[in-house]
């Protein structure tokens, strides 16, 4: 657990991760502590996105992935979700333009289908309006759930064996692998570093197949108050893990 201020972190830039994931909690807490509605500290953590992507993409991490909505988020009451979905359409429209400038590449995982008509524009227009960056990936996991991406791959690869292209005795990691939202970052698809702001240490079902070797690193701090310094304290936390995949080193 990371705790307290951070700063005057040297990074060696050969150690940064290539793929971070961060689920983005304690929104909702920022505002209560302030005894401000919800929806003020949904919108601070929101901005918080554009210093934490500039920062990431400064730090030289390849892909940023940031659980923005979960398929359990619908449980919530009705005007927080409501506000919830109207804040790709707001971000997009305000830093699409800041994204293409810094060569930001967003892309969406999740079920956009259930998104209101709205968000799943706004979502394919930045999608489309940054396809051609080549810099940093921004992946946004929007009504994402790490259980339903797996019965998901799994109807996929059921298909395949419907369709006499694959064998169940033949099935490997790799066709999982495929079968995944996050197959088309490749390579990069398994983070190095998970993050989870807000003192809670659970995965909350994200990314439950890719995180199998990824380090975890828990903050105190809440969403809206995480910064780029403490971003900085987590990859020097990483840094110094000792990552050996199940084997041993030498």
């Amino acid at each position: 657990m990371l705790n307290g201020k951070q700063k005057d972190i040297e990074l060696d830039p050969a150690r940064v991760p290539r793929h971070v994931a961060i689920i983005m909690d304690g929104n909702g807490r920022w505002a209560k502590k302030r005894m401000l509605p919800r929806i003020a500290g949904h919108k601070q953590g929101m901005d918080n996105v554009r210093t934490i992507t500039r920062a990431a993409s400064d730090l030289g991490v390849k892909v940023l992935t940031l659980y923005a909505f979960s398929t359990e988020n619908w449980k919530r009451p009705e005007g927080e979700v409501s506000y919830l979905m109207s804040l790709p359409v707001t971000f997009f429209n305000k830093f699409v333009p800041e994204l293409i400038e810094q060569n930001v590449k967003v892309m969406i995982m999740g079920d956009t289908s259930m998104l209101p008509a709205s968000t799943q524009k706004a979502c394919a227009d930045a999608v489309a309006d940054t396809a051609n960056n080549t810099g940093m990936v921004l992946n946004f996991a929007l009504n994402y759930g790490g259980r339903d991406e797996l019965v998901r791959a799994a109807q996929k690869l059921v298909q395949r064996a419907n369709d006499g292209d694959l064998q169940a005795a033949d099935v490997q990691a790799s066709d999982i692998d495929a079968a995944l939202m996050t197959a088309p970052l490749g390579e990069l698809a398994d983070p190095d570093l998970l993050i989870r702001t807000s003192g809670e240490e659970r995965i909350s079902n994200f990314l439950l197949w890719q995180i199998a070797y990824s380090e975890l690193v828990f903050t105190d701090r809440l969403w809206p108050d995480f910064s780029p310094d403490d971003l900085k304290a987590a990859f020097a936390d990483f840094a110094g893990r000792d990552r050996r995949f199940g084997g041993i080193k030498k």
